[in-house]
């Protein structure tokens, strides 16, 4: 007899890593809970930069257009001297998108109003999170989990296939397990506080006694709305005033100037910043996504965006097993996942140091375009490809022209649940059609047209070569016309064939 289960997935915790994860199992038809022990959404900006990486994600999951009507670029940066005069410079390298690579900026939208997006496309997906609801215990065995739920109607128990702990730096899952989750106090304390100011122009993020960890404060204009993120290092000791008087008397000591005043507070938060992650990424049926594995200091805007990756590559895979894939699938998340946590932790923590000594500009690093899983047991070759695009790496964009004379992109060919396949001067029909998985030929009698040369180019192809492209845009497999046949041990892998398939074509 089928376990009756009240849900395939459990998540809980409704911020970035959480409402990403619904997202992706809402559009792949996967039943879940979504729980939240907060009454109502967070609503301070703790986590305002969005990733070129990440930008590509929203725009797979639905929501990329609206967040960035919704927020802005990030304005320069404005450095005051003693006498009040300063010398302005942008803190993120400029450079042009490419055909590869079509996000090339940071965006700046305050953490609340990136997750009040989220949680309108999850709602057009027919879904909600549930405030006020909190987990308080579970229990796993072979076949699910059990869990205990807390609410202002009372207890209630419901059995699920997994448990994603997407709780935070303080995990309740995380703590439950017994995962330790060791890492480093980083001797520095802050203040971050969401506030409406009078005396500060919005075209620039002001900051005042750079390198000066005692006396240091920024003010950056909050893209999207009328406030102020105001951010600044603080005693390790010691209680802090963040009412708006508090804070004002301050901003009047750090700065030496009396026009700037705090009209209201909207959030503010005293915080250590540390460098943890946990020691595993999955426990049987139960995982941890986000700062529930891994916190960061926010410098570089690293953690937001890392937390919503971990969702978007264990997304495809829980639903790839709840219809029918091998259990051994779900291994590959925190084999992929938790080295690039710990390379984050490693940057954010070196951009720390760098700022403490007045250096806020940042690079390419920060935009997590060349994360990738190359050494994956998903990550497929043959022959082996040294010097170039290789398999696990992040899939780039190209224009290209369909059949029909009109233009599209790569992206537009990769975006949804599905699994990609594409070949490459092939002969149309030597890969079967099966569910989950759409084919798309370039070359004679193909479907597509490499008009401008740019995939051959980008991913230096040679005629019969495949490229198959995982849902959540890395390159699985790339196999010669020759190897062919071995794409199908690697489709009964990952699921593709099976009925009910985990992406709907």
């Amino acid at each position: 007899m089928t376990e009756q289960f009240a849900a395939d997935v459990l998540i809980c915790g409704a911020g970035a890593a959480g409402l990403a994860l619904a997202i992706d199992l809402a559009r792949r038809g996967v039943s879940f809970r979504l729980i939240e022990k907060m009454d109502e959404p967070f609503r301070g900006s703790r986590g305002k930069g969005i990733q070129p990486r990440t930008q590509e994600i929203f725009e797979d999951l639905g929501i990329l257009d609206r967040i960035v009507a919704t927020g802005g670029l990030y304005p320069p940066e404005r450095r005051y001297r003693d006498d009040g005069s300063f010398t302005e410079s942008d803190i993120t390298e400029h450079q042009d998108p490419t055909p590869a690579e079509p996000y090339h900026l940071p965006l700046m939208i305050p953490q609340f109003l990136t997750e009040r997006v989220m949680r309108e496309r999850l709602l057009e997906l027919g879904h909600r999170p549930q405030f006020g609801l909190e987990l308080v215990g579970f229990g796993q065995d072979a076949g699910g989990v059990t869990a205990r739920l807390a609410g202002t109607a009372g207890e209630e128990t419901l059995r699920v296939r997994w448990l994603v702990g997407a709780d935070g730096g303080r995990s309740f899952v995380r703590h439950a397990l017994g995962i330790d989750f060791p890492g480093k106090t980083l001797g520095v304390r802050a203040i971050v506080a969401d506030v409406v100011l009078t005396g500060l122009t919005r075209d620039a993020w002001h900051r005042f006694n750079e390198g000066d960890m005692a006396r240091q404060i920024m003010f950056c204009p909050l893209a999207g709305t009328e406030m102020f993120q105001i951010q600044g290092p603080i005693p390790l000791d010691g209680n802090i005033d963040l009412s708006a008087e508090g804070l004002e008397a301050m901003v009047a000591e750090r700065t030496g100037r009396q026009d700037i005043h705090i009209q209201s507070v909207s959030w503010s938060s005293a915080y250590s910043m540390n460098a943890r992650l946990a020691d595993r990424y999955r426990v049987g049926r139960v995982f941890l996504v986000g700062d529930a594995a891994h916190i960061h200091p926010p410098t570089g805007g690293q953690g937001l965006n890392t937390s919503v990756q971990d969702a978007y590559n264990l997304g495809w895979k829980l639903a790839a097993v709840a219809n029918g894939a091998g259990d051994t699938l779900l291994d590959s998340y925190e084999e992929e996942r938790r080295p690039v946590a710990a390379e984050m932790l490693g940057l954010a923590t070196r951009l720390l140091d760098a700022q403490k000594q007045g250096d806020i500009r940042r690079g390419r690093e920060v935009h997590q375009l060349d994360i990738g899983y190359p050494s994956s047991s998903l990550a497929l070759e043959m022959p082996g490809r040294v010097g170039r695009l290789s398999a696990g790496d992040r899939v780039p964009d190209a224009p290209i022209r369909g059949a029909a004379g009109q233009p599209t992109r790569l992206f537009d060919l990769f975006q949804g649940p599905h699994w990609t396949l594409i070949g490459y001067g092939v002969e149309p029909g030597s890969v079967s059609p099966r569910a989950g998985l759409r084919i798309h030929v370039f070359g004679a009698s193909g479907d597509m047209v490499d008009a401008g040369g740019h995939l051959r180019d980008i991913y230096d192809l040679s005629p019969g070569e495949w490229v198959l492209v995982r849902p959540d845009g890395y390159i699985g497999a790339i196999v010669a016309a020759g190897n062919v046949a071995v794409l199908e041990g690697y489709f009964a892998q990952v699921g593709l064939g099976l009925e009910g398939s985990a992406a709907r074509a």
